[in-house]
């Protein structure tokens, strides 16, 4: 289908995400357009340091006003999530409890099934500085963490909150390989065609002395031929290249070039050399 963004559907379902604590409004700016990118709309914030609203936040969430404009805040994680029903809560470091603990691709899968039964769901986004405490993560059911460099595992929030995003749209495709547009569609070329650049290519070569000296032109025609036919051209690209040929007959063509020497008594013109 096409079309500008603003006549396509606006996609706006899923998860509701939590951020506890966050510290810049830049930083729930960009959170909001992550969001946006790959369908969650629902945000939530507990106890913003900065307060809100926030211009910041619009001003880094890039035209995302549809999750900011529906930003909901609270002053306790506990009443940011008392209406839904299964929480996850993320984190990079170990936690040596009873919670399961998933990868981004299990948990979105999760969240899909979840969603598709009808229940309300939340993943839980700790500060910048230093993420979710004990207390925080006990009250999720479960949690999720990602498979990074071990020896630089720190996410900022914007990043974190991306990939979980990225992994809830790519849980309702149903062909992981499934792009949002196709490259156009080209008709192959023919032998016939091919065969028709080749000679067009080398006209145009031997009209302006390519192939020199003329012993060697069979050996260069080869080579030449072996360099354009490593692939298989479309009927369109065939005629960029004709048409890059025939330009260059806006320019002479005769070989060798005539050049002027001095001569005494007056200027002759005569065929140059190599």
């Amino acid at each position: 289908m096409s079309g500008t963004n603003s006549e396509r559907e606006l996609i706006a379902e899923g998860p509701a995400v939590i951020l506890v604590e966050p510290q810049l409004g830049e930083n729930i700016g960009m959170v909001a357009r992550a969001m946006a990118n790959f369908g969650l709309a629902e945000l939530r914030l507990v106890n913003p340091r900065d307060g809100w609203p926030s211009e910041k936040a619009r001003s880094a969430a890039s035209k995302a006003d549809h999750v900011i404009d529906a930003t909901k805040v609270y002053e306790t994680l506990e009443e940011a999530i008392n209406d839904l029903n299964f929480v996850y809560a993320t984190t990079a470091r170990e936690r040596y409890g009873f919670k399961p603990v998933r990868s981004p691709v299990t948990a979105a899968e999760t969240l899909r099934k979840k969603f598709v039964e009808g229940a309300k769901t939340g993943i839980l986004f700790g500060r910048e500085r230093w993420g979710l405490t004990n207390e925080e993560v006990a009250l999720a059911d479960e949690i999720v963490t990602f498979p990074v460099n071990p020896a630089f595992a720190s996410l900022n929030i914007a990043q974190a909150v991306l990939l979980m995003s990225y992994e809830w749209m790519k849980s309702g495709m149903a062909d992981l390989g499934q792009t949002p547009f196709d490259a156009v569609q080209q008709r192959p070329s023919t032998k016939e065609q091919v065969l028709g650049l080749f000679e067009h290519v080398e006209e145009a070569l031997d009209a302006r002395g390519y192939f020199h000296p003329p012993e060697k032109k069979p050996k260069m025609v080869d080579n030449l031929r072996a360099v354009l036919s490593r692939r298989s051209f479309s009927e369109q690209e065939i005629s960029v290249f004709r048409g890059i040929i025939r330009s260059l007959d806006k320019f002479p063509r005769r070989w060798p070039p005539k050049a002027k020497t001095a001569e005494a008594g007056g200027v002759e013109e005569h065929d140059g050399d190599e």
